[in-house]
């Protein structure tokens, strides 16, 4: 099973132009901040809105081609579905939630039982089959959603968000048993979220979306390692630089210098982690050869460490200590030095 779109919507000043691809039993997560179109992807495949224009073709089946008048309705898609919020039918049992597929689709009652009853036990819930939603736990719906989802056997899978409702303990667990399930699934599956963690784990290829446009896709330690807009650098951790380099030096569109790591010619970005820059109040006398004013901007708490952000010719993040933050007096306003060896930098053709 495989998945080939060509999407293309245009409506209230937004426009979105999108073409991916899908493996048999691949997951495929769209990233990107909220408004880049990741949701409207997933309506038009899924049926829920027709295109301005484009054409979506799974295992060699038509689903619409705007320029052939070919717009097969949600029921004839084959396509399941779960959203955020799971839109699970309150006055059901969770057994006849994951049956009521099955039942539309023309299944007797006692197969669509039965059958719900398997599924409900391959995610891990059989012994709530009796209850209803909302003696569900968050963990427990996203499960009973996904049974549904997949007991009509679609050829296409849709997550929108499947864990956004989730609170923060819970969600490690459930998203690994995600991927679990994910994994035994042949059809196509493509997952949305803005959640940088769920993108890598989940994710066998990663399409970034900004703006209605790709910018970047890859597998999830090429965009980990190299990203190519301000936007993923700042998902995965990175600061991203871009000039022009000639040998072992290049020049910021800014015209500040850097010192690379190894030769290289023409446009290139140059990536490092917040925690590969040094702080100090005058100019370092150490062997990093990157060395650029600054201003602190703004100091945030991340994790064990104090994020600060930098304004200058060269702006960045860069990760410190609370007590690098108390000797060096950092706060918003206060002239520093940033510096990075050049063995830290990661070197790319742009």
């Amino acid at each position: 099973m495989s998945l080939s779109a060509n999407i293309a919507v245009a409506r209230d000043g937004f426009r979105l132009d999108v073409a991916l691809s899908v493996g048999a039993g691949e997951v495929v997560v769209l990233l990107g901040p909220n408004g880049a179109g990741k949701s409207t992807v997933l309506e038009v495949i899924a049926g829920l809105l027709r295109p301005t224009a484009g054409r979506l073709v799974c295992d060699e089946v038509v689903l619409f081609d705007t320029d052939a008048g070919v717009h097969l309705p949600p029921m004839d898609r084959q396509v399941g579905m779960v959203v955020q919020d799971y839109l699970l039918f309150p006055h059901m049992s969770a057994l006849e939630n994951v049956a009521f597929g099955l039942r539309a689709r023309g299944v007797s009652r006692d197969a669509a039982r039965a059958e719900s009853a398997s599924w409900l036990g391959r995610l891990g819930v059989a012994e709530l089959a009796r209850r209803r939603p909302n003696a569900l736990s968050g963990g427990q719906a996203q499960r009973v959603a996904l049974a549904r989802a997949l007991a009509v056997r679609p050829r296409i899978l849709l997550l929108d968000e499947p864990l956004a409702a989730l609170d923060a303990g819970t969600r490690p667990a459930v998203r690994s048993d995600l991927r679990r399930h994910l994994g035994g699934y042949e059809g196509s599956t493509l997952l949305v979220t803005h959640d940088p963690v769920e993108a890598l784990v989940l994710a066998d290829r990663i399409v970034v979306l900004e703006n209605g446009s790709v910018v970047q896709q890859g597998p999830p330690v090429e965009l980990a390692g190299r990203p190519r807009t301000d936007y993923v650098a700042r998902v995965v951790g990175l600061n991203l630089l871009r000039g022009d380099a000639t040998g072992r030096a290049a020049r910021l569109i800014g015209g500040a210098p850097v010192v690379l790591p190894h030769g290289a010619d023409g446009p290139v970005y140059m990536a490092f982690p917040p925690a590969a820059v040094t702080l100090s109040p005058s100019r370092p006398e150490s062997s990093a050869r990157n060395a650029w004013l600054g201003v602190v901007a703004d100091l945030e708490q991340h994790g064990d460490l104090v994020r600060v952000t930098v304004d200058g010719v060269v702006p960045l993040l860069a990760d410190v200590t609370p007590l690098a933050v108390a000797e060096l007096s950092l706060q918003p306003g206060l002239p520093v030095w940033s510096s990075v060896k050049a063995t830290e930098i990661e070197v790319y053709p742009a």
